[in-house]
């Protein structure tokens, strides 16, 4: 049985994952640290587990044999870095961190310390995303000319998100870094490389710290163009994806959750069969440590996801886009 602790209440999926934790036959969660400590006391209370106010008197014993981090993204680097030279294994939050210098430097703890990563990309294992990657993998639109990949709620305007979600040292930015990770993720993964600059553009509709209306725009290989949209102030955008390529098209959630496909040499679109969801990256991560292996995939994405992150925070800040080699390593 893998003994986990919680790093953290702060983000709006900790339960979740707490959940995922208790369902899972091999984990149990069996104590709670958070930065804020009433809060922290609270989940441990309702887990019957006990809290500890001290991340390091957590780490340090046999109490614990991995951790799944919820913290504020500003503090992914300090407690992730600590895990792992606790030797415990880790399971995130999205983003890793908000820079690239910050993930070079959890990644080195991990490794160094020999412990199993997975970070939360879940929209990968969904079956329209693995329906999309066959095709594409077949070759079926030739050459990829453009992906486009929104998600959008309206948690800003209807008031249900956290205040703390739109605090920009703790997040390090707003709509695009939090609910932009996974079109930003999926956007990089169907143009089949990573991108070589970002350009973005923010909007500020209801006047807080951070954006909660945001636009990327990905510069591919041989022309191909990113565009990842995401925001906090839109009622009814549909999760939508567009894959456009020189042979055909695929559309997904325009706004129904069918999967559409048109090649140049067909009259008009047909459906695709989506196949299931593959298991979680909860699960996932809980095999890695079982069977010794490593989320190289999943993690390579999460790398290049925060490059991507950081690219478009500062090419909104600096006006101009951003070349990833321009990235500090």
């Amino acid at each position: 049985m893998m003994k986990i602790g919680m790093i953290s209440y702060w983000h709006v999926h900790a339960w979740d994952y707490t959940r995922q934790a208790q369902e899972n036959p091999g984990t149990q969660v069996t104590a709670v640290w958070d930065e804020i400590p009433s809060r922290g006391r609270e989940a441990a209370e309702k887990l019957g587990v006990p809290y500890f106010s001290d991340l390091d008197e957590m780490l340090s014993g046999d109490l614990v044999d991995a951790v799944i981090v919820n913290a504020p993204t500003n503090r992914h680097e300090e407690v992730m870095v600590k895990a792992a030279k606790a030797g415990k294994h880790i399971f995130t939050e999205k983003v890793i961190a908000p820079t690239l210098q910050e993930v070079n430097r959890i990644l080195a703890a991990v490794e160094s310390a020999g412990v199993k990563l997975t970070v939360s990309l879940p929209r990968l294992n969904d079956g329209y995303t693995l329906a999309i990657q066959e095709l594409l993998e077949q070759g079926a639109l030739g050459g990829i000319t453009q992906v486009r990949v929104r998600l959008s709620h309206n948690g800003a305007i209807a008031q249900w998100l956290p205040e703390h979600f739109y605090d920009a040292e703790s997040c390090g930015g707003g709509a695009m870094i939090d609910l932009g990770c996974h079109p930003m993720y999926l956007t990089r993964l169907f143009l089949g490389s990573l991108p070589t600059r970002v350009a973005s553009t923010y909007g500020f509709v209801t006047g807080k710290e951070v954006e909660d209306n945001a636009v990327a725009l990905l510069t591919g290989a041989e022309g191909a163009i990113g565009i990842v949209e995401a925001g906090f102030v839109n009622p009814h955008s549909p999760f939508a994806i567009e894959v456009h390529g020189t042979k055909g098209t695929l559309m997904y959630g325009t706004p129904e959750a069918k999967l559409l496909f048109r090649r140049n040499e067909e009259e008009g679109w047909r459906a695709v069969d989506l196949p299931g969801n593959q298991e979680s990256a909860f699960e996932q991560w809980v095999g890695h440590v079982r069977n010794g292996t490593n989320a190289d995939v999943n993690i390579q994405l999460a790398k290049e996801l925060t490059m991507l992150m950081e690219a478009s925070n500062r090419s909104f800040r600096e006006g101009k886009s951003i070349a990833l080699d321009e990235l500090e390593a």
